[in-house]
């Protein structure tokens, strides 16, 4: 390993035990990996709060908690600061950063919950709790290296911002944090970040729900360790429906980069995106594709409902306003909860716009800093039927329910919430 007079420093204590347990885990990934060297890390989001799989620690010591689950070290670790090279901030929580009673959550976590984000908060960790921090202002920029715990947040920012990092996970991306390190790998170097598999679209491309579709589809197809390039006949996405895009292709493949010729900077030409390679393959993207994935997605039939859920990723202030207004004077049935998640940032906004009240008049609310998924299964338990807009969402709650699980778009979703059934 190449290191700096500063990473042996941090590496031989004299910047403390924490970025010495840091650096040295950071550097036994790189050595994993054949990475020659390391590079600064700038921006990341960090996996904080009262998880529930952190319980596998049987420990009411937050010190215990973040030693062995977060830096995994047996050797009890305090979290007393992050590095100052890089800007964190909180990814999601498994509570609302206001409220926990309407998620059937206990108020025992949701104390857990804040006092873990204060330690993070103490040791310069910003409190964000979001899944979308693209949204509020995080961006990293072409050739700054990032790391997050967000595999869509991953695919965002190599893909439309040129920004450098990998899907390192929970664990390598809190050790980032400490020490502003990671290994020069991967993402990280420009030459690996040429596309493998052109998958030329002739399907429906219009709507965020499309492109959800589009994502999830893409994903299924994928070979491993491959690069899409999204080519063909399309309509001009958007942030929105490429967070979409990108949440599902996440979901059901690794892909950590996605390059969509004529949008996404590294690809202004099919040429350039390949880097003036033939492609691996040529994948086409059909409506029946799209229709197979909406298949594996959505139960079959009609059924009542008891719960409803929008936002995932995190809705903008641009969806939350579409769905305000597609609220406004309806009346969502008594027997049905319904939630839209966002950030708090955003959701003051919503606030401040008189979005909030129209939608609490409707019977529902704004959710912050978690979603039914992360909040854990307590808060959707007994109901009969939901209704959820991300495909994200829906793949992965059918592990934590028995529940009939529908997948439409908004519209669809508000629909199933004022009449109380799906599919009618």
């Amino acid at each position: 390993m190449k290191l700096t007079d500063y990473e042996k420093k941090m590496l031989a204590g004299e910047e403390g035990k924490l970025k010495q347990v840091a650096m040295e885990k950071i550097v036994k990934y790189a050595e994993t990996l054949g990475a020659e060297e390391l590079c600064i890390v700038t921006k990341a989001t960090i996996f904080c709060g009262a998880h529930h799989y952190l319980n596998a620690v049987e420990s009411d010591d937050f010190d215990e908690v973040f030693s062995e689950m977060y830096m995994s070290s047996s050797e009890k670790l305090v979290l007393d600061t992050v590095s100052k090279e890089c800007f964190c901030q909180t990814d999601v929580a498994p509570c609302d950063r206001y409220q926990w009673k309407n998620l059937k959550q206990s108020k025992t976590l949701f104390e857990k919950n804040r006092s873990y984000i204060k330690r993070a908060q103490d040791a310069g960790i910003h409190i964000a709790e979001s899944c979308t921090p693209y949204l509020i202002g995080w961006i990293p920029l072409r050739g700054e290296h990032f790391v997050t715990a967000e595999s869509h947040v991953v695919l965002m920012c190599n893909s439309i911002w040129s920004a450098c990092g990998n899907s390192d996970g929970i664990e390598a991306a809190f050790w980032s944090g400490i020490c502003a390190r990671t290994p020069k790998w991967g993402n990280h170097i420009m030459e690996n970040r040429k596309g493998t598999h052109v998958f030329e679209l002739s399907c429906k491309s219009e709507t965020p729900f499309d492109w959800d579709l589009i994502g999830y589809t893409i994903g299924r197809k994928l070979p491993a360790h491959a690069i899409p390039v999204i080519s063909g006949n399309f309509e001009r996405p958007d942030i929105i429906r490429l967070k979409q895009c990108f949440a599902a292709m996440g979901t059901t493949s690794g892909a950590e980069i996605c390059h969509i010729v004529g949008i996404t900077p590294e690809a202004p030409t099919l040429k350039e995106a390949l880097g003036a390679k033939e492609p691996e393959g040529i994948i086409q993207i059909t409506q029946e594709n799209i229709d197979d994935s909406m298949k594996m997605l959505c139960d079959e039939g009609a059924s009542s409902i008891e719960f409803v859920s929008l936002g995932c990723p995190h809705y903008t202030l641009q969806e939350i306003s579409e769905a305000a207004a597609y609220m406004d004077g309806r009346k969502i049935k008594e027997s049905v909860r319904f939630f839209i998640w966002t950030n708090y940032a955003i959701k003051k906004m919503a606030d401040e716009n008189g979005y909030t009240d129209i939608i609490r008049k409707a019977g529902g609310d704004i959710y912050t800093s978690s979603c039914p998924l992360v909040a854990g299964a307590d808060c959707h338990a007994g109901v009969n039927g939901m209704a959820l807009d991300g495909a994200k969402q829906v793949h992965y709650i059918r592990s934590e329910t028995d529940a009939k699980v529908f997948y439409g778009d908004m519209y669809q979703c508000i629909d199933a919430a004022v009449s109380g059934r799906w599919g009618e």
